[in-house]
C-alpha cells in the first residue's frame, strides 16, 4: 500500500465495515477506485478480505493505527462507524488532524451530525433518513427514482403523464404549468436524450424531471 501522495489522491478510506460501510466500499471498488477498508472487528475483517483488495484490522480512534496505515496520503476518507458515536467522533478528529481533505460522515442522529460538522466533516450523510424519504416518494408507484438535494429540490425518473404524450415539450409547456423542468427523454429501446424545446414525447417514455418536491410530486399525481 505504499507509495506518495499524489498517486492515492483518488484512493479512499473506508472505516467501518457495517452494513453502511461494506455497500459503500464494494461500489468503490466496483468503480475501480483502490480502497482500503479498515476496520477492528477481526471477523467483518476476515469476511470482507476476500471481496476487496485491501482490508485491515485496527482501531481508527487511534491517531497512531491511521499514521502506520498511511491514512493522511488519502484524499477520501468515509468514516461509516454505525456502532458507536464516540468512536465516529474520535475517527472524525484524527482525519481532520491528518489533513484528509475531503471526509464523509454517517450520522446516527442530527446531535451527532452538528458534532461531525463542528470538527471538520466536509460531509454528513443520513442514511436511513435519506433512504426512508426515498422509499416514501416511490411508495405510490408514481415515480420510479428519487433524489433530493437541498432545500426541497429532487431530480426524478417518472412516467410520461398521459396529457404530455404526443406533444413536444414546448406544445405541453410542463415549466409553465407545473414549475418543473424535464431534462431527459427515454424512449424504449432508444439512447437518453437530453430534452429541448421540441423534444416529443411517447406513451412509454420515461421522463428525467427537476425542480421542487412538492411541485414534482404534484406533477406526477397527473394520471
Amino acid at each position: 500500500m505504499g507509495g506518495s501522495r499524489n498517486s492515492r489522491e483518488d484512493a479512499v478510506l473506508v472505516c467501518g465495515l457495517g452494513r453502511f460501510g461494506s455497500a459503500t466500499a464494494n461500489a468503490l471498488a466496483r468503480l475501480g477506485h483502490e480502497v482500503l477498508a479498515v476496520d477492528r472487528d477481526p471477523q467483518l475483517v476476515q469476511e470482507w478480505s476476500g471481496r476487496l483488495t485491501h482490508v485491515v484490522e485496527a482501531d481508527t480512534t487511534s491517531t497512531e493505527a491511521l499514521e502506520q496505515l498511511g491514512c493522511s496520503e488519502f484524499g477520501i476518507a468515509v468514516v461509516s462507524i454505525g456502532t458507536s458515536v464516540e468512536s465516529s467522533v474520535l475517527t472524525a478528529v484524527n482525519l481532520v488532524d491528518l489533513g484528509v481533505k475531503q471526509i464523509w460522515a454517517k450520522a446516527l442522529t442530527p446531535t451527532h451530525g452538528k458534532i461531525l460538522s463542528r470538527i471538520g466533516v466536509h460531509h454528513v450523510v443520513y442514511p436511513e433518513k435519506d433512504a426512508g424519504t426515498r422509499v416514501a416518494h416511490l411508495v405510490t408507484g408514481k415515480l420510479l427514482d428519487y433524489i433530493e438535494f437541498d432545500d426541497g429540490f429532487a431530480i426524478v425518473k417518472m412516467r410520461a403523464p398521459r396529457e404530455t404524450e404526443g406533444f413536444t415539450l414546448a406544445e405541453s409547456q410542463i415549466r409553465k404549468k407545473y414549475g418543473v423542468t424535464v431534462v431527459g427523454v427515454k424512449s424504449p429501446g432508444e439512447d437518453f436524450t437530453y430534452a429541448v424545446a421540441d423534444t416529443r414525447v411517447g406513451s412509454h417514455d420515461v421522463l428525467i424531471v427537476s425542480g421542487h418536491s412538492e411541485l414534482i410530486e404534484k406533477f406526477a399525481a397527473r394520471p
